[in-house]
């Protein structure tokens, strides 16, 4: 069963819109699980413009399911998941100003960064999951790191699904298979959607948990948020043979 982890971040975004505490991100977070997320993910920056370090702290106490969460590995960021200890940290390469994660890691020539800050996050516990664009070579690379999983960074395969689907998703399952090869864990994030998550489900072999925000959030204000994880579940479960 491919896990489906919800990332809340949009809701964190809509509530610091207007101020107070609407909508409730840890409620949210809660009802997510208890609609049949099998994780919450999060991904707090710098500059808190969405999720709150102080979000982090406060979910860490209700979060029953897999709670992930995402960033780049600043002196900040590791306090806090070393404090956190959520079941996964997954490494991503952004800059702080970046308005949405948009490249994999280069495992060759950061590959010093990687092994230390991966070194520091397996001592005390937590399992790694690195951002990776589908390069098997690059990927051979990220095995060296220690870490335990990659993330296959999917904005290339949602642009590309609508003209031409098999043409889209090659290179990730040529990634899967290399990601399988090194003995690394799989998961999988950025751009999935209603439309275009069972193909890639059913496609990629050893996938083991995608990650879905944007899309989810903004189905949900047509068809409710318990509706919705329900409706990306049986995605997950649609077999095309």
């Amino acid at each position: 069963m491919i896990k489906l982890s919800v990332n809340i971040n949009k809701i964190a975004t809509l509530r610091n819109a207007r101020g107070g505490n609407t909508p409730n991100v840890i409620q949210v977070a809660i009802d997510c699980e208890r609609f049949g997320a099998d994780g919450i993910t999060v991904h707090p920056r710098p500059d808190e413009r969405h999720i709150r370090y102080s979000d982090v702290v406060e979910l860490k106490k209700v979060v029953t399911t897999e709670f992930n969460i995402e960033g780049y590995p600043s002196p900040e960021f590791m306090k806090l998941v070393l404090a956190t200890r959520p079941v996964q940290v997954t490494l991503v390469p952004d800059p702080p100003d970046v308005l949405t994660s948009n490249a994999g890691w280069n495992t060759i020539e950061q590959k010093s960064l990687l092994k230390k800050i991966i070194g520091e996050l397996k001592a005390a516990g937590l399992r790694v999951s690195v951002f990776m664009n589908p390069d098997p070579e690059l990927i051979k690379h990220a095995a060296e790191t220690g870490t335990d999983r990659i993330e296959l960074y999917t904005e290339s395969y949602a642009v590309g699904y609508k003209e031409n689907k098999d043409k889209a998703i090659s290179p990730f399952i040529a990634a899967a298979e290399a990601a399988n090869a090194n003995g690394l864990g799989l998961n999988a994030g950025h751009d999935l959607s209603l439309e275009n998550l069972a193909f890639f489900a059913h496609k990629i072999p050893h996938l083991q948990e995608v990650s879905i925000g944007h899309a989810l959030i903004s189905d949900a204000l047509y068809y409710g948020l318990e509706n919705t994880i329900q409706m990306y579940k049986r995605k997950l479960m649609i077999d095309y043979r």
